[in-house]
């Protein structure tokens, strides 16, 4: 039984005391293949570091996180790019448009999303698509720029069951982590509804760990926590969860 942590910033300084504890536990736990997306021009060489301590685990993304853009976008995008096609990345991440912390950077964040697509398709990798609040917004600028040969995962998706359609028929994966676990969730319905076919594991770790790990640090390892309550809604086994997943992250990323 493999896992796969589709999204996972193993890099930033909560885990600077305990990287290697964390990354054995999570072999222990059967995690052993672990997509680690960029936030931005600051985050660029710790995420080199760590993944090149287990390359044959940890598979970096290189992007600008929509929280990260500023005025200077232009030249932000500039030191991501120059990094895009000087080492190996399997994916364009973080990106996509985040409207619940500002939304008066819309345009901007909208400028810069729609660049990096760009790259994706150039390069032809994946994207990692973070979309708080702005799922709708999101599908409307794949539709109205027309990037159509687009592909990736909805990160940490929390749309509802017409978005969730929406988002396959064009060829999307959607992530799934830690929140299906929340009592306030509305994922396990969403499960029940469109199933695991077209469904990736994430962690965000370190942030939105599940239950019973709430307000506590987030970690890869706990994949299987997630992937066992995916199996009880859906009904299958942990290792059918595994095995899906998995395949689903290999037609992503191409690894």
């Amino acid at each position: 039984m493999i896992f796969t942590d589709t999204h996972a910033h193993i890099y930033v300084e909560e885990f600077d005391s305990d990287f290697e504890n964390c990354i054995n536990r999570s072999i222990q736990n059967d995690v052993k293949r672990i997509f680690v997306p960029n936030i931005d021009e600051t985050t660029i060489n710790l995420l080199k570091n760590k993944c090149e301590l287990y390359p044959e685990m940890c598979f970096p993304m290189i992007g600008l996180h929509p929280c990260s853009v500023k005025q200077n976008w232009e030249a932000q995008l500039k030191i991501i790019f120059d990094e895009l096609i000087s080492y190996k990345y399997y994916g364009i991440g973080e990106v996509g448009i985040d409207l619940y912390w500002d939304k008066s950077t819309f345009q901007i964040q909208k400028n810069v999303f729609i660049e990096q697509a760009k790259w994706a398709i150039k390069y032809n990798l994946p994207v990692s698509i973070h979309t708080r609040e702005a799922t709708e917004q999101v599908i409307e600028i794949i539709k109205s720029e027309k990037l159509f040969e687009l592909s990736g995962v909805f990160h940490c998706f929390s749309g509802n069951e017409e978005q969730a359609k929406t988002v396959i028929e064009m060829g999307f994966y959607i992530g799934i982590g830690g929140t299906i676990t929340y009592k306030k969730s509305t994922l396990p319905d969403l499960i029940k509804k469109i199933g695991i076919d077209k469904i990736v594991l994430e962690t965000d770790s370190p942030y939105l760990p599940p239950e019973p790990y709430r307000g506590k640090r987030n970690e890869t390892s706990y994949i299987s926590v997630i992937a066992q309550k995916i199996a009880n809604i859906s009904e299958k086994s942990i290792n059918e969860v595994a095995l899906i997943t998995t395949n689903n992250s290999k037609n992503i990323f191409g690894v």
